[in-house]
């Protein structure tokens, strides 16, 4: 079993700030994503990178290129 790069108690109050209605983001791969506009946010050294203009969309690369 690999350890979780972030703590459940933080990730249980982590929240989209994109998103209006906050809704929680969930993590996958290491990476957390929100189920409502699909951006994805990156886990640094145990950071969560909760930034918009940080995020990548769903489907896209770091640069923000669609990848196909």
């Amino acid at each position: 079993m690999s350890k979780q790069p972030i703590s459940k108690m933080l990730l249980d109050i982590l929240a989209c700030p994109a998103c209006e209605s906050r809704p929680k983001v969930a993590l996958i791969d290491d990476k957390l994503h929100c189920p409502l506009c699909a951006r994805v946010y990156s886990i640094e050294d145990g950071v969560p990178i909760m930034l918009v203009e940080k995020a990548s969309k769903d489907g896209e690369n770091q640069s923000g290129e669609e990848t196909r």
